[in-house]
């Protein structure tokens, strides 16, 4: 778990500069600072379980098992991307691991887990569905009829809230009377938990039980994990800067910091005599190594043929 949160860091962190240079020009929303939440939720999953994400989803790519360098050859949109340079930064797939997809719209692929968990219980296969949104995906409809649905069908889902407190550049405090998400699964009777969302052993204890609950036919369960971006909302400094008349402050961003989930479990892996400090910094560098290897071969890489636009739209026999 802790070389899945670096790896997700490092890779986030290494778009920085290549997105103020202008080599990377499609918008791409950073995972930096909610590692722990995409880490510990795949770490109780199987490879055969469906992952759906959502405009911030490198994480939920990378911690389901995603290859990096075709998640960093699509972002520079090249051929050898694993959307093959058509989908960018938020269009990212793998379905050989089970990551079904993640799109832009806000709540879009929500119906779309409901539908592939309501497959998984026709086939009688033991397999779940996790669905990640952010809190502004708790402002759209579509997210109530789901979780109607699945509470009906008793599906195999798991609804996994990133609350990070902004909707887009909106504080929740703006967005809802109250910051409740969790509570709107009851109304549903769906089993529904508030987990600290940077501490990846409770992401991992919470969703390994919610995991079982589903395997079980005892599904859906809701889960709202409490973390907060480091990045700005689209690109690196966006509602950063001291420019933005709607900056986030910068006692609200120092206070988070402290929270940083890698810190945080790194701090607790070398308190409990789990792993040396030297292990760490091993494994630290051998991914700083891998994150250079993937810009290396996306910038090696062709972009796709313009003559074959139209390839990869439409099922082809």
């Amino acid at each position: 778990m802790y070389r899945t949160m670096v790896r997700i860091r490092l890779c986030e962190e290494s778009f920085v500069e290549p997105i103020l240079s202008g080599q990377i020009r499609c918008p791409v929303h950073l995972y930096s600072g909610q590692e722990a939440i995409a880490t510990g939720v795949c770490a109780a999953l199987f490879e055969k379980d469906y992952v759906f994400g959502s405009h911030r989803s490198h994480g939920h790519y990378l911690a389901k098992g995603g290859d990096m360098r075709e998640l960093v050859a699509e972002i520079y949109c090249k051929e050898p991307g694993c959307s093959r340079g058509r989908g960018g930064s938020m269009h990212i797939i793998a379905p050989e691991i089970g990551m079904a997809g993640s799109v832009p719209i806000v709540a879009g692929t929500i119906s779309l887990a409901v539908g592939a968990a309501l497959a998984l219980k026709i086939k009688r296969e033991k397999r779940i569905t996790v669905s990640f949104f952010g809190d502004g995906a708790a402002g759209e409809g579509v997210l109530y009829e789901s979780l109607n649905f699945a509470a009906l069908k008793k599906l195999p889902i798991i609804f996994a809230c990133e609350n990070n407190f902004y909707s887009t550049h909106m504080p929740i405090r703006e967005c809802r009377p109250e910051n409740n998400i969790f509570k709107i699964g009851a109304p549903f009777c769906i089993q529904s938990y508030r987990v600290d969302g940077n501490d990846v052993l409770k992401v991992y204890e919470v969703t390994k039980h919610s995991v079982g609950l589903c395997r079980k036919g005892l599904g859906p369960v809701f889960i709202e994990f409490m973390t907060y971006r480091l990045r700005g909302h689209v690109g690196p400094n966006d509602n950063i800067q001291e420019t933005y008349t709607d900056i986030r402050p910068k006692e609200e961003i120092a206070k988070w910091r402290k929270k940083d989930p890698i810190r945080r479990f790194q701090a607790f892996l070398i308190k409990n005599r789990i792993i040396r400090r030297e292990t760490l910094e091993r494994i630290d560098r051998e991914v700083e190594e891998e994150v250079k290897e993937a810009h290396e071969f996306a910038k090696e890489s062709p972009y796709p043929n313009p003559n074959e636009l139209t390839k990869y739209v439409f099922k082809e026999n």
